[in-house]
């Protein structure tokens, strides 16, 4: 299994690849090199394929703990195949860096999601997906200090679960519940439904300003709150829809 990634930001101190013995490997225009042919893209990929295995074997060292195989032999194999397909992945965008940030950090990102993204599906892949309408007897963290606030939480859940019937379509409610009640990632939900991420994204953003508007008018949220966007607070079923 790859070793436990360094600290530091997962490279040498010179930027260079742990592993690599000096920085004269490590191209100073990775995008150049990459694009180019011969031995300099050849040096250049090498280089970069290090940057995702490192990258990659960070994000799986700490997620872990929740692979049903967390075996040596496992592990390389989730490290390898997430940085290969992320490498796949930043070589068709290379043409949108744009030097915002350092190339390597950039690199590293791609590594990471993939990484994570591929953890999450084997910890999802032998468990089923329940696509339901929310019950609220089945919503968790309604249990507050004291009555008042128990009752004040109960409370708003009924009207979540009013509002979620009322308002959005069978399919708005069960993609909410799955994300946001009983906590299914996103990209195996994707996978699970035959959509993308994006997708996904949009309708939970829609599911949160119709349910604000709505529970705005019953006057469960305040007038003049500021419109959600894909981040903003709207209460979830496990917050009192976050």
């Amino acid at each position: 299994m790859p070793a436990a990634p360094r600290a530091d930001g997962l490279t040498g101190g010179d930027g260079a690849p742990d592993g690599f013995a000096t920085a004269d490997l490590v191209p100073q225009d990775w995008v150049l090199a990459l694009s180019s042919t011969g031995a300099e893209q050849q040096v250049a990929l090498r280089a970069l394929h290090a940057l995702m295995v490192r990258a990659a074997a960070h994000q799986v060292w700490r997620m872990r703990g929740v692979l049903p195989d967390a075996s040596h032999a496992t592990v390389d194999v989730i490290v390898n195949q997430a940085a290969d397909e992320a490498m796949a992945a930043l070589l068709r965008k290379l043409h949108t860096f744009e030097g915002r940030s350092a190339f390597t950090t950039w690199a590293f990102k791609f590594a990471i999601l993939q990484a994570g993204s591929d953890v999450r599906r084997l910890q999802w892949q032998h468990r089923e997906v329940e696509l339901r309408d929310l019950d609220v007897e089945r919503v968790p963290g309604l249990v507050h200090d004291g009555p008042e606030r128990h009752a004040e939480g109960s409370d708003l859940a009924r009207a979540l679960a009013e509002s979620m019937r009322s308002c959005l379509t069978p399919h708005q409610r069960r993609v909410a519940v799955a994300l946001l009640v009983d906590g299914v990632p996103i990209d195996v939900l994707a996978e699970r439904l035959g959509t993308n991420r994006n997708a996904l994204y949009k309708t939970v953003h829609d599911v949160r300003q119709r349910l604000r508007t709505d529970l705005t008018r019953r006057g469960y949220l305040p007038d003049g709150s500021p419109r959600s966007g894909p981040g903003d607070h709207v209460p979830t079923a496990s917050a009192g829809l976050s």
